[in-house]
């Protein structure tokens, strides 16, 4: 079955970093779009970022652009989210998932436990 664990969330002052990973197991994963979603506290799941399974084409959502990177490494099945220059408004539940390379929804309903990242002074 599908097996997606993120790991590398914590507390963080704002403007420092994290590097978040997800490792992927149970589908061929270099064939994959794979993007990043957060929860924010009360609020609802959001797309943060994609990028395509070769690695060559990435998306990011305007409230983080030029602070994120989203990176993979087909060889380990593990997608990454280099955080940069967080703001308190970055707090949330950070969850991978792979999506559709076309429509870019989120494929099969199973999400995993995600990983929190709190950004607090």
């Amino acid at each position: 079955q599908v097996q997606l664990v993120e790991s590398g969330g914590g507390l963080v002052q704002p403007g420092g970093s994290l590097r978040l990973s997800c490792a992927a197991s149970g589908f061929t994963f270099s064939s994959y779009t794979m993007a990043w979603y957060r929860r924010p506290p009360g609020k609802e799941r959001e797309l943060v970022a994609w990028i395509r399974s070769s690695g060559g084409n990435t998306y990011y959502a305007d409230s983080v652009e030029g602070r994120f990177t989203v990176s993979r490494d087909n060889a380990k099945n593990t997608v990454y989210l280099q955080m940069n220059s967080l703001k308190p408004e970055d707090t949330a539940v950070y969850y991978c998932k792979r999506v559709h390379a076309q429509l870019l929804v989120p494929l099969g309903d199973y999400w995993g436990q995600g990983t929190q990242v709190t950004v607090s002074s």
